[in-house]
């Protein structure tokens, strides 16, 4: 027999009976699927009953709440609806008392006695129009023992995101795409840092483009394979690996700093981090990690707790951070005490009392290792300073977007994230794809999924913070995975990545405060669409000011043509590739299908044979529309790289798009790609590839400017802002 009660839980609480792949059929999810993720969530559905009585416990529970914790709300509310079927019998009048505090401060009350109507609701009429934000409403109803009180937070938002329309410069702009840690230079110290993220905002200038795009800049540990971007113990703060260490104010006030910069010990290494093909992220770390509690200790001496403009500086930021800088510092300490063992890095296998954030023995060792906590916020504050510098420097070069920056769909299981937030993660499902024709067996990405009705629960707090950290001196910012705001695919512990559900979100709720905060910081919003996408989504993204996402890679016909430059849409960011795909010039030689086979991707010979027939179909394909669109000389193929990533450059400048996303990769003629999805550590050195010439060489190159003269030719680019001296 059909388990209706199973299933009407499961759609109760958001978990999808079905979805259509990219193949066009329909998957259903299982009642064994099913009975998992309500596990994992918390509800106890094994059995009919028990599923029955969990699906009663949650109607009651929502029957008897006076006032839902949070509303999310486009047009500013007049009224407030309360559900007052328990304060008082059917037709008796309610006593209230409301009180509003507006995001800036303003109070503002009002009382009465009223009667709820047939429906047993109540319609209070607030005593204050709403501005757009954050405001608090309290609220006490009823009489002697009836009484209740109740909190709200209500968000009012704009409608949308801003949008290239609204810039005071409305022309199609393009701009670079980095994997920052890949950039060489003759400066870094064996990984792209700050510093080259401002020589690349710098070259920009000169180009007359819009925008450097960056991959998350999120904390992660920088240790053995714990090193994608896309993995990160927080996406609240981020890796200290791409601070310049010679940037910092302290290095001029610390003479041992300096002293052992000289030194030959220090030279060596950092020559030997330079000229490495791979970013040894530990190596790197172990090098500037002296330097940085050198600087720390100059730091906390001269400035932290004196009234200088950078002690100052130190405490306005802290204020604005609070408590969750407290927590990621906290953690961050006492992964220094844990992290020398591989096996105790995940705060799960700590003592049970370090467990817990807001536990005594946390709150203890906060105090016993003070200088350590505030070590780990220092970092953040010089990131956050260094970033600021950046973002104020491509405004004075005529960058107009300057600095575009990622947001990761998730944060690993072992992260500061999910100490810091453990209510709101799950530990026994994880976030991954179904299976699609670039991944046959899906994805199980390992991430915890937030349980969006905690997250509504707690106001959209978390969401809250996180897109305000990622907005951070950023004029734009790329959402990856954005169908996680509408639905999650989710698997069960020990379930392949065949084996999950997807779970909806309150997508309304997400892109409202992403609205508020966007329109706040002044900055675009891209969503990487890509992937198993459901029917009206761009559509929708579309109506929230959202821009999508289009991969010269994958727009394609059903019978495998390219599609023309002017059937991408206006609100876009176009590109030739991304980070999971090899660079044009190893598109061009198989390159990444040959990984793919030594990898057991491709798993017999006769597979890579078959893809590297279907790779010279999408070759010729390609070259046609080039041709077509007057890209490349008709009726021949490209003589070399050059004149690929040229005319691939020049196609995508012709499009309609409002971005143009020029990769860096590209540029440099790299064959490899950075991430080779699917594979571990053992199989390829996902993330850790260098690019292999400088960030001074390309930008010297003529081979570089060819590459690039479509861009400048088509896209109408200004002079660029000379810097003021």
């Amino acid at each position: 027999m059909a388990r209706r009660s199973l299933r009407a839980l499961a759609d109760a609480v958001g978990i999808l009976p079905s979805y259509v792949d990219q193949s066009g059929i329909v998957r259903e999810a299982s009642d064994e699927v099913r009975v998992a993720l309500l596990a994992a969530m918390g509800l106890d559905a094994a059995s009919e009953a028990g599923a029955k009585r969990a699906l009663a416990e949650l109607a009651l529970a929502r029957r008897d709440r006076l006032l839902p914790p949070v509303t999310v709300t486009q047009r500013a509310p007049v009224t407030l609806d309360v559900a007052a079927r328990s304060l008082t019998r059917r037709g008796e009048p309610v006593e209230w008392q409301l009180a509003v505090t507006t995001e800036a401060g303003e109070r503002h009350a009002a009382s009465g006695r009223s009667r709820a109507g047939a429906d047993g609701s109540l319609r209070l009429r607030l005593p204050v129009r709403l501005p757009l934000g954050y405001h608090e409403i309290r609220l006490g109803a009823g009489g002697g023992a009836a009484r209740r009180e109740a909190d709200q937070t209500v968000i009012v938002t704009p409608a949308r995101c801003p949008i290239p329309a609204d810039r005071r410069d409305r022309r199609r702009v393009g701009g670079l795409l980095v994997n920052l840690y890949t950039t060489r230079s003759a400066r870094n110290w064996g990984a792209g840092d700050f510093g080259d993220l401002g020589d690349l905002v710098a070259w920009c200038g000169d180009l007359g483009a819009a925008f450097v795009g960056v991959n998350p800049l999120h904390a992660i540990t920088n240790r053995d394979d714990d090193i994608s971007p896309y993995r990160p113990i927080s996406r609240l703060y981020r890796n200290p690996l791409y601070l310049d260490v010679e940037a910092i104010p302290e290095l001029r006030e610390s003479t041992e700093a300096r002293t052992r910069l000289a030194s030959a010990g220090v030279r060596r290494e950092l020559g030997a981090l330079r000229a490495a093909p791979y970013v040894e992220y530990a190596r790197v770390m172990a090098l500037k990690q002296p330097f940085l509690e050198s600087l720390h200790q100059a730091f906390v001496a001269r400035h932290r707790d004196r009234d200088t403009a950078r002690g100052r500086a130190y405490r306005d930021y802290r204020a604005r951070e609070g408590a969750s800088l407290d927590d990621f510092a906290t953690f961050m300490a006492l992964l220094d005490v844990f992290g020398t063992e591989p096996a105790r890095r995940d705060w799960h296998t700590w003592p049970a009392e370090l467990r817990d954030p807001r536990g005594p023995a946390v709150a203890e060792l906060r105090r016993a290792r003070a200088d350590a906590v505030d070590f780990h916020r220092w970092l953040q504050f010089e990131l956050d300073r260094q970033l600021a510098t950046i973002a104020a420097d491509a405004a004075a070069r005529g960058v107009p977007i300057g600095v575009y920056q990622d947001l990761a769909i998730g944060s690993a299981p072992s992260g500061s994230d999910t100490w810091a937030f453990r209510d709101l993660f799950l530990d026994d499902a994880s976030v991954g794809a179904p299976p699609d024709e670039y991944c046959a067996a899906g994805q199980n990405w390992g991430l915890p999924p937030i349980d969006p009705h905690r997250l509504a629960a707690d106001r959209y707090r978390y969401w809250t913070r996180l897109v305000r950290n990622a907005l951070q001196h950023a004029g734009a910012l790329r959402i990856d995975h954005v169908m996680g705001l509408f639905r999650q695919f989710w698997i069960p512990a020990g379930a392949s990545g065949a084996g999950g559900a997807y779970v909806a979100f309150p997508s309304e709720d997400l892109l409202g405060i992403l609205a508020l905060e966007s329109t706040r910081a002044g900055a675009l919003v891209v969503g990487e669409d890509l992937g198993t996408v459901p029917r009206g989504l761009p559509a929708r993204l579309a109506r929230r000011g959202v821009l999508s996402t289009r991969v010269l890679y994958f727009a394609r016909t059903k019978r495998g043509a390219f599609v023309a430059s002017d059937a991408y849409p206006e609100r876009a960011l176009v590109s030739a590739n991304t980070h999971d795909m090899a660079p044009l010039a190893g598109f061009w030689e198989d390159r990444d299908l040959t990984l793919r086979r030594t990898a057991g991707i491709l798993e017999t010979d006769e597979a890579l044979a078959a893809a590297r027939a279907a790779r010279r179909q999408e070759r010729a394909a390609l070259s046609r529309r080039l041709w077509a669109e007057g890209c490349l000389p008709q009726g021949r193929e490209p003589a070399d790289d050059t004149e690929l990533i040229a005319a691939v450059h020049a196609f995508l400048a012709k499009t309609p798009a409002a971005l143009v996303g020029i990769s860096l990769d590209d540029l440099a003629r790299e064959h490899d790609p950075v991430n080779l999805p699917g594979v571990g550590a053992e199989g390829y050195r996902s993330w850790s590839r260098r690019l292999g010439r400088t960030l001074a060489e390309l930008r010297a190159d003529p081979a570089v400017a060819r590459m690039l003269a479509g861009i400048r030719a088509r896209l109408r680019v200004r002079r660029p802002t000379r810097r003021r001296a």
